[in-house]
């Protein structure tokens, strides 16, 4: 069977989507590694827009574009924990913060006859806001924890895709994502630990390299299954994309669902390890 040309002056569909999606990186992945240089009330106020942008997102996802009052109520919390994030509260008062407000919004939701899925909008979009704020801080440490957990996301997830295109084979969770192979989550394993020890040899680490590893595996597991949870959203509401924010590339969760998992881990392991107000530097000198 031949595949006919597609006519005079037009582009495959794919080639159109594959443009958009280059011209979107080459704007997005410059700017978010300038905010994170900048650090600070920058990079809060970058992180702070990205949460506002997926609990949008995550409601018209779980509710549709018919938002009712519990849908702003939850909408109106996450703003507010949001302006504290850039006004620079304590990560304690935060965190707690958070967790009230995200009881308060199963409450109306029950009260409205919802269910517990947009409320749980507020723990992905607070939670992940919270941990990519205080890892980042404003000190080098946190420049190098940012650094270290786009290297390893960010080549997770190229390399996944790229491995499990040449070679296919057992499907990962077919029901969930039916695109994502055994073998691309493994080159995504590998590649995100490359990607992590590369940095950690560019930085003043306090750790082993054999600690960076680990985390570095960790963290790239942790984020592909970010990807997972945000299909499984997505095929529970019979979504394709989260929204159309970013040309190409669907919507902002679509494009971070891994990187906020994996830096909600990242921040967990840091907050044991030295507390929630500077995780960064259990990993690298603030120097």
């Amino acid at each position: 069977m031949s595949v006919s040309s597609p006519p005079p002056g037009q582009q495959p569909a794919g080639s159109s989507n594959l443009r958009l999606r280059v011209v979107s990186a080459l704007v997005l992945i410059p700017l978010a590694l300038a905010l994170t240089w900048m650090g600070g009330l920058a990079f809060r106020l970058f992180v702070a827009i990205v949460a506002l942008a997926m609990i949008y997102e995550w409601l018209t996802i779980t509710a549709g574009r018919d938002w009712g009052r519990t849908h702003w109520v939850i909408a109106a919390l996450l703003g507010a924990i949001a302006l504290l994030l850039v006004a620079g509260a304590a990560p304690g008062l935060l965190l707690i913060l958070t967790i009230v407000a995200t009881v308060i919004a199963v409450v109306v939701a029950r009260f409205s006859g919802h269910d517990h899925w947009p409320p749980s909008g507020i723990l992905y979009a607070g939670l992940s806001a919270i941990a990519l704020a205080m890892l980042r801080g404003g000190d080098a440490a946190g420049l190098w924890a940012i650094l270290f957990l786009f290297a390893v996301v960010w080549v997770t997830d190229i390399a996944a895709y790229f491995v499990g295109r040449a070679i296919g084979g057992a499907k990962l969770a077919p029901r969930i994502s039916p695109g994502k192979t055994w073998s691309g989550a493994i080159g995504g394993t590998v590649g995100g630990v490359a990607a992590g020890l590369t940095v950690a040899l560019l930085a003043d680490v306090r750790l082993g390299l054999a600690v960076f590893a680990g985390l570095a595996l960790l963290l790239s597991v942790v984020a592909q299954m970010g990807d997972l949870f945000e299909s499984h959203l997505k095929r529970r509401y019979t979504v394709k994309d989260s929204s159309n924010l970013i040309p190409g590339h669907g919507g902002v969760m679509d494009r971070v669902d891994g990187l906020v998992a994996a830096a909600v881990a990242f921040y967990v392991v840091g907050i044991l390890l030295t507390g929630p107000s500077d995780p960064a530097q259990a990993f690298f000198s603030a120097g």
